[in-house]
């Protein structure tokens, strides 16, 4: 997991931090881990038991955590990770999707079904790496690649710029922008 993938999203009513499922879902990957490593070692039966309680309690509360940010969540995941994946199916999930759910976004931005549609909603999610995986995707259209390439939050532009979708005169103008700064530091 890359560091960015741990973002949290401001959530806008109140102004707190929020844990979003990209966050959830790792820190319940990383107790199922904890568990699988505590069945394989020896300890005294009361206390493995113990801890294991203590384990699962921990693993069921962040699976309601994820159901709570999207209802049936583990299965909206399913689907979308399904190679029988439908462009369709996979728009109607990312349109009833709520902004905080990170992960299930992030799958659909990089699945290789997701149309065009899709992709354009995608692309003004607050979470950077649901932008980035659309501006390599290669569904994404002109129109979305041409939005990615202004995005003043992070250089989008350098991935639009070898996205076989982007239009040529803006594919020209990055690939320019690309050399010359590659010409500036090759100069210092």
């Amino acid at each position: 997991m890359r560091r960015s993938d741990l973002v949290q999203y401001k959530e806008k009513e109140n102004g707190r931090i929020g844990r979003t499922s990209q966050i959830v879902f790792g820190e319940r990957q990383h107790l199922l881990r904890v568990l699988d490593s505590l069945e394989g070692t020896h300890l005294p039966i009361a206390r493995m038991q113990q801890e294991r309680r203590i384990l699962e309690e921990l693993i069921h509360e962040r699976t309601r955590e994820l159901n709570h940010i999207n209802t049936a969540w583990d299965e909206k995941i399913g689907l979308v990770l399904s190679a029988e994946a439908k462009p369709e199916m996979l728009e109607k999930l990312a349109k009833q999707a709520p902004q905080e759910d990170f992960y299930l976004l992030r799958l659909i931005s990089e699945h290789p079904r997701a149309n065009a549609k899709t992709l354009s909603r995608l692309s003004r999610h607050p979470y950077g790496a649901i932008r980035e995986n659309v501006a390599r995707h290669p569904n994404a259209d002109s129109t979305t690649l041409s939005y990615l390439s202004k995005d003043k939050t992070q250089p989008l532009w350098y991935l639009v710029a070898f996205n076989p979708n982007t239009p040529s005169p803006l594919q020209r103008r990055l690939r320019d922008r690309l050399k010359r700064l590659g010409d500036a530091q090759s100069g210092r």
